[in-house]
């Protein structure tokens, strides 16, 4: 009984930090960006995925003289994982590897955002594959919590 209702204390309070919008889905961390997105590669590389590269945007902006909040880009991937979803639909390939963003908001709050698989599936007509597109899901929203969470 007690572990049923810790499961349902953390399911309303995750619930309220997350968000989803235009595909995206976006997890309020408890973290600054830096911290974040350490959590974020190293549990990828602990999980057996590719981190192929982290791309600072705010750095790139400070280089020609523009600011902007902490934005960081982590590309990352698995054939064990991209290619069924492929197989699945090849189209879907423009939108792999999957990526993570790591972002600060204008009240300085950092989140985490990436691509919902639902979205994936419907902007590339995927019908079929609905156990790869719940096995990503999964995925990704373990990385994303391992990420973010306290």
């Amino acid at each position: 009984m007690r572990e049923l209702l810790m499961s349902l204390i953390f399911i309303l309070f995750f619930s309220s930090l997350v968000s989803a919008d235009n595909g995206l889905i976006s997890i309020k961390s408890f973290h600054d960006e830096k911290i974040t997105a350490d959590r974020l590669e190293r549990t990828l590389k602990m999980k057996g995925m590719t981190v192929f590269t982290i791309i600072n945007h705010a750095e790139g902006a400070q280089k020609v003289g523009k600011r902007l909040r902490p934005t960081i880009l982590i590309i990352f991937g698995n054939p064990k994982v991209g290619a069924p979803l492929m197989q699945c639909g090849q189209s879907v390939a423009i939108d792999l590897p999957q990526k993570a963003l790591i972002w600060e908001d204008e009240e300085g709050h950092v989140w985490l955002s990436y691509n919902d698989p639902k979205y994936l599936a419907k902007r590339h007509g995927i019908k079929g594959c609905e156990e790869v597109i719940k096995k990503i899901e999964n995925a990704l929203g373990n990385f994303a919590r391992k990420a973010t969470m306290p």
